[in-house]
């Protein structure tokens, strides 16, 4: 089988270093920044378990360009949400019908944009759970547990024994709308993360900021509520449960709430990472998607419009913002 990595960066490189790294024939298809990074590192793979694969800069096929992926029967698309469009269009023109594309990407409605302009394949919606660590170099590392989640599919079983090898197998759900809606509940911490500068887990060690959080994902939980959507239970503590425990003073959410906090101390949000390289931002995707259920309702969504409104702000200047100067903002 020949597997295609569309738009490898952080994910991508993880996702599709596993799979080579386990036997599978892979090609990755990204950037040249990150293609001349790999030509001269290789790929180093770790994860918060301790394990540490390698795949050799002789042993990666990494391309610039769209039509490395024509002879792939498995494509991964990890492209930021924001070039779901452009990508979807630059496959159509070069993928064999038949072949099997995959969306692992954040964000609510990239598989149905990839499903409307990719008639002659077929395609799967996915979502990877964990956080990824870009440590240079053509280092990985997965700080955060979890599953790849996909949307159950005859056409993933020729592919699930390589995810097997790779030690990333495919969970697999009839409904993934459930699953996707509560990767975007953690999502929503995203902005929070990016707006402090710092890293996750001191940012989620402070309780203003987690207070930040918590508003955000209550006022997405009303919401899903009035639109009779109920998120999938993806974590040990209830998701409607969350944002009470979110905002349990420190140290007894140290002691209720620890796998939240086991997370790589240099671990930070994409979002934190798109800001820092001067790229634009999903915050659209999660947070705004926040906002638009909100306006399907009939309703509005304050925290998440502001949150929305302090990333776009930041993507053009930067600023780090104190916990409680942020909270007092959110709930202004």
């Amino acid at each position: 089988m020949k597997i295609a990595v569309y738009g490898a960066g952080g994910i991508g490189c993880y996702v599709g270093g596993r799979l080579a790294a386990g036997g599978a024939g892979v090609t990755f298809v990204g950037r040249p920044r990150t293609a001349a990074v790999l030509a001269e590192h290789g790929l180093r793979l770790t994860d918060y378990l301790g394990a540490s694969l390698g795949v050799s800069a002789t042993d990666l096929r990494y391309e610039t360009t769209p039509d490395a992926t024509a002879d792939a029967d498995l494509v991964l698309v990890t492209v930021k949400s924001a070039a779901t469009a452009t990508a979807a269009d630059e496959l159509a023109g070069v993928l064999k019908p038949g072949a099997v594309v995959v969306s692992f990407q954040n964000g609510i409605r990239n598989g149905e944009l990839l499903r409307a302009r990719l008639a002659e394949q077929t395609v799967v919606t996915g979502m990877v759970p964990f956080n990824v660590v870009n440590r240079g170099d053509g280092h990985f590392h997965q700080g955060t547990e979890g599953l790849l989640d996909v949307q159950t599919h005859d056409a993933l079983a020729a592919y699930e024994d390589a995810f097997i090898l790779a030690g990333l197998p495919l969970q697999q759900h009839d409904d993934i709308l459930p699953v996707q809606w509560s990767k975007l509940l953690l999502n929503l911490n995203n902005p929070v993360n990016a707006l402090s500068d710092i890293p996750l887990r001191d940012e989620l060690s402070q309780r203003a900021f987690r207070r930040c959080f918590a508003a955000a994902q209550a006022e997405a939980l009303t919401l899903l509520a009035g639109a009779e959507i109920e998120p999938a239970q993806i974590l040990r503590v209830p998701m409607q449960r969350l944002p009470s425990v979110l905002r349990l003073p420190d140290f007894l959410f140290r002691r209720l709430a620890a796998p939240m906090l086991a997370i790589d101390p240099l671990a930070r949000s994409s979002m934190w990472d798109d800001l820092e390289a001067g790229r634009p931002t999903e915050i659209d995707y999660l947070n705004g998607e926040v906002v638009r259920l909100a306006e399907s309702l009939g309703r509005t969504a304050p925290v998440n419009a502001r949150l929305v409104e302090l990333i776009r702000a930041a993507e053009t200047k930067r600023r780090a913002w104190a916990g409680a100067d942020l909270l007092r903002e959110l709930q202004g």
